[in-house]
């Protein structure tokens, strides 16, 4: 629209159909929005880990310790990792969890 009315009927009549597209519009994101958020939900859950490794706080985050993927102590520094990964780190030196004991998991005992 490049040229408005001059006249003030013309330009309420114009602003009330802008107002009515916009609501349109903004119906159509919501629904939109629904959608995704219905596909979000019937997406099955991914898997669990099966190893996590434990990163200390501060400067480079040091591995601190290694834990089973479904330890009840876990916290919010924990990464998922691989077999492999886990196994380095305790062959590094990471303690391993003493409740969910890692090490024995994979067949690391001390």
């Amino acid at each position: 629209m490049s040229e408005l009315p001059p006249d003030l009927p013309r330009l309420r009549t114009v602003v009330q159909y802008l107002r009515n597209e916009l609501a349109r519009a903004e119906r159509a994101v919501a629904a939109a929005e629904e959608r995704e958020a219905a596909a979000v939900r019937r997406r099955p859950p991914s898997p669990p880990a099966q190893w996590l490794i434990e990163r200390g706080i501060g400067v480079g985050r040091l591995p601190v310790r290694v834990h089973v993927g479904g330890c009840w102590d876990t916290r919010k520094r924990c990464a998922p990792a691989g077999m492999e990964e886990a196994r380095r780190a305790l062959a590094e030196g990471v303690s391993a969890c003493p409740h969910c004991r890692p090490n024995v998991a994979l067949g690391m005992l001390d």
